[in-house]
This record gives structure tokens, C-alpha cells and sequence, in this order.
């Protein structure tokens, strides 16, 4: 059975699932402008892992872990901003 699935649908399930997993987070901020539990340094450490799993990705021409990280990266990266934006 495994070996039938094609790796990129795998990929990209589980890309965008994890991506996905970030939204209640970011709909949270946005609606509440509260940032106060949320950590800047493991968003902006996220942020830096994301940017080099895109790197990683364009390197092994993997489509499956650019998606799923550039969408991470959007999301991420908008609580990030939020944090900055908020400072509570």
C-alpha cells in the first residue's frame, strides 16, 4: 500500500495540513489584536526554519515542501508581524 502513493500527494497533505494548523492562531490575533501568550523569538526562529525549508526545497526541487512552507510562511509570518505590531 505505501509504496502505490505518489510521495508529492503525501507531500502536499501533510504540508497542508500542518499549514493549516496555524490558522485558528492567526484568525485568533487578528480578530482579538492580542499577542500577549505568544512567544516573538519562536516566531521569528520559526520564521528563519521556514525560510530555509524553502531554500531546501528550490535546492531539491521538491513542489510539494515549497508549498507547504511559502503558505506556512504567510501565516507564520503574519502573526509575526502581528506581534511586532501589537507589543502586548
Amino acid at each position: 500500500m505505501v509504496n502505490s502513493m505518489n510521495p508529492e500527494v503525501v507531500g502536499l497533505t501533510a504540508g497542508l495540513l500542518t499549514t493549516l494548523s496555524f490558522l485558528p492562531q492567526v484568525m485568533h490575533v487578528f480578530k482579538t489584536r492580542s499577542t500577549k501568550d505568544i512567544s516573538l523569538g519562536m516566531y521569528i526562529l520559526f520564521c528563519l526554519g521556514v525560510c530555509l525549508w524553502l531554500i531546501y526545497s528550490m535546492l531539491i526541487g521538491s513542489l510539494s515542501i515549497f508549498v507547504a512552507n511559502i503558505a506556512t510562511l504567510f501565516l507564520a509570518g503574519g502573526v509575526l508581524v502581528m506581534k511586532i505590531i501589537y507589543k502586548n
